[in-house]
């Protein structure tokens, strides 16, 4: 997930070159003559066996409809995934298309890296809703499209649940309270290898925390908007979870974050509840053999309507700045985003579409853990408020500080205090120095 200093430091001069090659060259615009010519596009994305067998089947239809254009594919993992493009990037060698991550949509837009969607012909945005849009946008430019919504929930394992004796709770009304003492007692009634929930240190976790307290991660001007008191009652409830055994000790915690999901607490059905997003239910399902449950996030008061959650995107389609088929790479994308012959091989791994039309006509197809999924969505949306601000450039690695500050807190390293005011500090820091 880390793009290390240096490679970051790599793709912050290489950006640069771009930027400057860009406005000298006119690198980006079509030259009008794509379509009487093969074209090759490179196609960059990361998955597992399964979604690389999936995208290379969209590949195939994409080719059959369109025989002058042939597409490379560039698949990869995410703990990689990065690494390689901001390297790619620097040496202007980015793909034509590119899956990207909304924590980078700034990082590589922000830098001149990504192409603005908006002003492609043959890309039609008309299908997407505002919020959807809004979501891929930086600085006034479409820099990605949703390949599909989620949100981030707790997930249930209810065969956990049903031999600790205890019953799923009301997440229409439960507190963060009653998510501690029901993980509690499944923790308590196992063997000591079995715990009642795992830690939620993911950048979702804070964000979800600080909008149930009226605050933001990020606002609108790419500042962070959050007094440090409320970072701090994030890790203390973290602390409490740890010291009411509700969730494993430190060194088991830390030994899980690096398991693969087969080998995980969750996994292996030795920890009833763990946050994920609602797009991995059918894999959680295959996984642990058993019946998960979504629910939403608690909340303070027990009120659904204030507990922070939102739609995501899942990922998004982008396409470079240096492309030199900028009209076959915004047509491939519009083939992912609005094609239902796309729609039906993609269905909703990578997300329910934001194209409701592709939506309803996909259903009928869905596997039930993806109908179950489509069904919770649609069941939340009353609840639901705006997404997040995108987050700013220099803000791509913040998840991984979120969860080296989670560590030194369960480590008894630093109060969460400590925590939370380094955190800002840290976080400040990296923002700044990026517009540099």
């Amino acid at each position: 997930m880390k793009i290390p200093h240096l490679s970051r430091r790599r793709f912050q001069l290489g950006a640069v070159a771009v930027a400057v090659s860009l406005l000298a060259s006119g690198c980006g615009t079509a030259t009008g003559s794509e379509a009487n010519k093969e074209i090759t596009l490179r196609f960059a994305w990361w998955g597992n066996e399964y979604l690389n067998a999936q995208t290379e089947k969209v590949i195939s239809a994409f080719e059959a409809e369109n025989p002058t254009i042939k597409i490379e594919s560039e698949p990869g993992e995410w703990s990689s995934y990065w690494d390689k493009l901001a390297t790619k990037t620097a040496a202007n060698d980015a793909p034509d298309v590119i899956q990207m991550d909304q924590k980078y949509i700034a990082e590589y837009g922000g830098r001149g890296a990504l192409l603005d969607l908006a002003k492609q012909d043959g890309l039609d945005t008309s299908t997407l809703s505002k919020e959807a849009l809004a979501s891929g946008q930086y600085d006034g430019a479409q820099y990605g499209l949703s390949t599909g919504q989620n949100a981030y929930v707790i997930m249930a394992n209810t065969k956990v649940f049903e031999e600790a004796g205890v019953p799923l709770p009301d997440d229409a009304t439960w507190t963060w309270d009653d998510f501690v003492d029901i993980a509690a007692k499944i923790s308590a009634s196992g063997d000591g290898s079995t715990y009642g929930a795992a830690y939620g240190s993911n950048e979702a976790d804070l964000i979800i925390w600080l909008r149930q307290h009226g605050e933001n991660l990020y606002s609108a001007d790419g500042k962070l908007d959050f007094d440090t008191a409320t970072a701090a009652s994030f890790w203390e409830r973290l602390k409490e979870q740890r010291d009411s055994k509700a969730s494993p000790p430190a060194t088991v915690a830390t030994e899980d974050a690096g398991a693969g999901l087969e080998e995980s607490l969750f996994g292996t059905n030795r920890v009833g509840m763990a946050w994920w997003w609602t797009n991995q239910l059918g894999s959680l399902e295959a996984t642990t053999g058993n019946s998960i449950k979504m629910l939403r996030a608690p909340s303070s008061d027990g009120a659904a309507a204030e507990n922070g959650m939102y739609y995501k995107p899942t990922m998004f389609w982008s396409a470079s700045s240096r492309s030199k088929q900028p009209e076959a790479a915004a047509k491939f994308i519009d083939y992912l985003t609005n094609s239902p012959a796309a729609g039906a091989i993609l269905m909703t791994d990578r997300g329910v579409p934001t194209n409701t039309d592709i939506v309803e006509s996909i259903t009928p197809s869905l596997k039930p853990a993806d109908t179950t999924v489509v069904s919770f969505l649609k069941e939340i949306e009353p609840d639901i408020k705006e997404a997040p601000q995108v987050p700013p450039v220099g803000a791509g690695s913040v998840q991984n500080v979120i969860k080296r500050y989670t560590d030194e807190v369960l480590y008894d390293r630093l109060t969460p205090q400590a925590a939370a005011e380094a955190f800002k500090k840290e976080v400040e820091g990296m923002i700044a120095g990026a517009s540099k």
